[in-house]
């Protein structure tokens, strides 16, 4: 593993569990998730992929994908990609186990939706639970809690 990973290092693996959204403009919900992190032997960087499904009948519902960069000082930048035609690029900060972010450019392409803010922070509450928050800007509305979720590492053998 790089060097500089070491700060983010307590993301490697695969996680799994539940969340629940919220926003003015939809209709609230929970839904499965797993992400997974993985470092790439020699590079400064950790990858990452995420993926949601509902729990009633597992249909997929969001996905991302991209890479965690840790930078001197404590600093982070995370560039993701979203299958709904959005990139974005946050940028924040690791201090112990816990990760915050915000986005500092969002792209769109032309049929994607608006959304004009997102935040993230990321919290290991113990070795093994990861919970983050998800506040987002989108369709005319300020800035506001939008996801949550607790998940829990995978054991995987």
């Amino acid at each position: 593993m790089h060097p500089d990973v070491e700060p983010i290092a307590f993301l490697i693996g695969a996680w799994r569990g539940e969340g629940h959204g919220v926003y003015p403009t939809i209709t609230s919900f929970s839904y499965g998730e797993e992400i997974r992190f993985a470092a790439v032997p020699g590079k400064p960087f950790l990858t990452y992929q995420q993926r949601t499904w509902a729990l009633d009948d597992q249909r997929p519902l969001h996905a991302e994908t991209g890479y965690w960069r840790p930078k001197p000082d404590g600093r982070l930048e995370v560039v993701l990609a979203h299958p709904t035609g959005v990139a974005e690029i946050e940028e924040g900060t690791v201090d112990g186990a816990t990760i915050d972010l915000v986005a500092t450019s969002i792209g769109r392409a032309g049929t994607a939706k608006e959304v004009d803010g997102l935040s993230r922070r990321f919290e290991l509450l113990g070795p093994d639970v990861l919970r983050y928050e998800v506040h987002l800007a989108a369709a005319g509305q300020p800035l506001q809690g939008h996801l949550t979720a607790e998940l829990r590492r995978v054991v995987e053998g």
